[in-house]
């Protein structure tokens, strides 16, 4: 028996508009959608007026329906993966299913379309031609704090989600880590009737936030680009990363630029201190 496809169909994150037409006939002739939460997946059926066989997907209920979503698959049926907004399998449980379609010889196909890390990137005005993306941080405060380390060596702009109940912790975390000023743009409710975009330094849209009765609403919150750290060095210290480099082979020239580049120090200057104090080129 030829085996079925699993397709991976990305649905609007907000706006019930915002799908694409592909997206709409795959929900339509696939034998089941599996949907991360059936409630809101119910709600852009009814939209549309599609009736089809709906079974529920997500972490709790994931390796029961593992062994029987594959079953399905190798019986020749066509199954649509859907989460509760925008693309599958980011930031949810749907690439360990995609991961063992194609261990088992299963077709799998995705329709693209809505994603709110990309519609943040957009309207962000940020410089994102390289960027980060690093989905939730971790709850507990000592842990999200290392990850911000972590995503400030990166040296791009990141896209994180966050919850409502804990956007201010992290705004504050941004703060503590990458510093008072760093650009940040907070997304709250993409494509729908509230949709708001902050573009600020992160204290400024920490205490906005703070001063709201209640925070609310779906969050995509991109950190600028930090910038690099300029250590500073005294002039002897300058000479012994020198020396060191020069000892491993790199002409004075080639020496200069790597330190300079590891320290975030201008070239030229690091250049002019081996004048006259480091013999050779």
């Amino acid at each position: 028996m030829e085996y079925g496809k699993l397709m991976i169909v990305a649905t609007p994150i907000g706006n019930l508009g915002d799908i694409t037409l592909r997206g709409l006939e795959a929900l339509r002739t696939a034998d089941i959608i599996a949907a991360e939460d059936t409630r809101r997946t119910l709600k852009l059926l009814s939209h549309y007026e599609i009736k089809n066989k709906l079974i529920s997907f997500h972490e709790y209920s994931r390796e029961a329906r593992f062994e029987e979503i594959i079953k399905l698959l190798m019986e020749g049926k066509t199954v649509a993966l859907v989460s509760d907004a925008g693309t599958p399998v980011i930031s949810d449980p749907g690439y360990e299913l995609v991961r063992r379609c194609i261990s088992q010889g299963i077709g799998v196909e995705t329709l693209p379309g809505a994603c709110a890390a990309v519609a943040a990137v957009t309207l962000s005005g940020m410089d994102c031609a390289r960027f980060l993306f690093w989905g939730f941080l971790s709850a507990k405060g000592p842990a999200r704090r290392k990850e911000l380390e972590e995503i400030r060596k990166k040296e791009m702009p990141c896209i994180l989600y966050e919850s409502p109940n804990r956007i201010v912790k992290t705004l504050d975390d941004i703060c503590e880590v990458f510093g008072e000023e760093t650009a940040v743009c907070i997304c709250r409710e993409l494509t729908k009737l509230h949709e708001e975009c902050l573009r600020m330094n992160a204290v400024q849209a920490k205490e906005i936030l703070e001063q709201r009765e209640a925070v609310k609403g779906e969050f995509v919150l991109l950190i600028g680009k930090a910038e690099k750290e300029e250590k500073e060095l005294t002039e002897e210290q300058i000479l012994r990363e020198l020396k060191k480099r020069m000892k491993e082979g790199l002409t004075k020239k080639s020496a200069a630029a790597a330190v300079a580049a590891e320290y975030g120090l201008p070239k030229n200057k690091v250049y002019k201190i081996t004048l006259g104090k480091i013999p050779g080129k």
